[in-house]
């Protein structure tokens, strides 16, 4: 595969990452490429939005409350802080093991971790970072990853694995804002590609604002604002089966990407 295969989609809450992860990974299992779509985002609407039933989306539990699954790869309890456990886990047989597949993607909800203070090193953390390691190193599949505007999955083992972090921005300075904020966390970790995308655009001038407010970022591109995104997610369907315009500006989006590909 030429194109970039290994991609984190971020940005603060609401701006519509989970519907550029979605139809980007539409787009590339109708290219008849393996898809591993991975929702590390709290909210956890992923599968939602790829256009999986609200009945087989029951049947996922996410990594991080598989209470027996964790003390078995770890030796340590859920919930515990310090201690002794294994902090490389066996993770190989996870994917195939907890995950769903639909329309050529394999869907993996990882889960939020629940911690009393910020780096914390407890086995559920330690199971998700070995996990994601393993999906970005091992794995041979298309690696979608919608995440929250933060890299707490991700450190340094796993930053070269990941070809390009893409921030979701709405036309508001708050969400600029964070696109600042998370390039610098992904630059730390030693992630070189940083792009933008903006969303619910409107007019002209909210992608001037954009490019104006955010000049030292490549943006790749724009979805308009579009009421036909809302009415998938109250009919429970992906976008991508909705509406061809949000389609063509996604595809849009991952041509300009795949001309940065390394």
């Amino acid at each position: 595969m030429s194109e970039m295969s290994k991609l984190a989609i971020t940005g603060k809450g609401g701006v519509g990452k989970t519907t550029l992860a979605s139809v980007l990974a539409r787009l590339h299992a109708a290219d008849g490429h393996k898809v591993l779509a991975i929702d590390a985002d709290p909210d956890a609407n992923l599968g939602a939005a790829l256009g999986i039933s609200n009945e087989e989306l029951k049947r996922i539990t996410p990594i991080a409350q598989l209470e027996e699954l964790i003390h078995e790869r770890t030796g340590s309890k859920p919930g515990t802080v310090g201690g002794m456990f294994k902090l490389n886990p066996q993770v190989d047989d996870i994917t195939d093991r907890f995950s769903i597949s639909k329309d050529g993607i394999r869907l993996l909800v990882l889960g939020t971790v629940k911690k009393g203070g910020s780096g914390c090193i407890c086995p559920e953390s330690a199971l998700l970072k070995s996990l994601l390691t393993h999906l970005l190193l091992r794995r041979d599949e298309m690696v979608i990853l919608d995440m929250e505007a933060g890299i707490e999955h991700l450190g340094r083992g796993t930053a070269a694995a990941v070809d390009a972090f893409i921030t979701v921005v709405e036309p508001g300075m708050r969400s600029l804002e964070t696109a600042q904020a998370v390039r610098k966390l992904a630059e730390d970790i030693g992630i070189k590609q940083c792009f933008v995308v903006g969303n619910k655009i409107e007019h002209d001038t909210d992608r001037q604002f954009i490019t104006d407010n955010l000049h030292d970022f490549t943006v790749l591109g724009f979805i308009s604002q579009n009421p036909k995104i809302g009415e998938a997610d109250r009919k429970g369907i992906s976008p991508y089966d909705l509406d061809p315009k949000v389609v063509s500006e996604v595809k849009a989006i991952r041509e300009q990407l795949a001309a940065f590909s390394r």
